[in-house]
């Protein structure tokens, strides 16, 4: 019975320890991972859907105006442009609907921008009055009303020759506090 015991113990003992093995498991190769990029949206921070007007009465004074900076995990060498696209929604039936198609409006070439002396990230100030928005969008000033607004949107190039923008980027680049990177601005249409 003795034997038995001592048998028993050192059976269960065994089976505890074989059962604890594991397999050992290569670790994962960061240098292989794919990366991306964003802009992220320096000033005005944080950017919100009432940030940005332009005024009927001054379309060549009113502007959307940023500071963006772009990012990748390279410190930016890979990016190759910034491309800004609009769209006009008419929100006002009193002069007819005359919503737009995305178009594009602008692009800005990594050129640009230049190394910020802190974050050693490129940065560029990116201007977008009035006129250009109406212009891109194929609009005159009795086409648009208080309470329009037009929608522009980003898309980061690099240059290897992907894209990045709201679409194709997750919630927390778009959406969180952090990156401040929505590739999205709205711009409001006032008096």
């Amino acid at each position: 019975m003795k034997n038995i015991l001592k048998y028993s113990i050192l059976m269960i003992c065994g089976l505890v320890i074989l059962a604890c093995k594991t397999e050992i498991v290569e670790p994962i190769d960061l240098d292989a991972l794919e990366t991306g990029g964003y802009v992220r949206t320096v000033s005005p921070y944080p950017v919100s859907s009432s940030t940005f007007n332009y005024k009927i009465t001054d379309m060549g004074g009113t502007k959307m105006e940023i500071v963006a900076e772009a990012v990748t995990p390279n410190k930016g060498a890979d990016f190759a442009s910034y491309e800004l696209f609009v769209k006009f929604v008419d929100a006002t039936a009193s002069n007819g609907t005359k919503t737009t198609s995305i178009l594009p409006l602008k692009t800005i070439l990594a050129s640009a921008f230049t190394k910020d002396a802190i974050t050693g990230y490129p940065r560029a100030t990116i201007t977008v009055t009035g006129i250009e928005a109406l212009a891109a969008s194929k609009l005159v000033i009795g086409d648009i009303a208080a309470g329009d607004r037009f929608e522009i949107t980003g898309t980061m190039k690099l240059t290897n020759g992907k894209t990045y923008n709201a679409a194709n980027t997750g919630a927390n680049i778009t959406g969180g506090a952090f990156y401040s990177s929505p590739f999205f601005y709205r711009v409001n249409v006032l008096q």
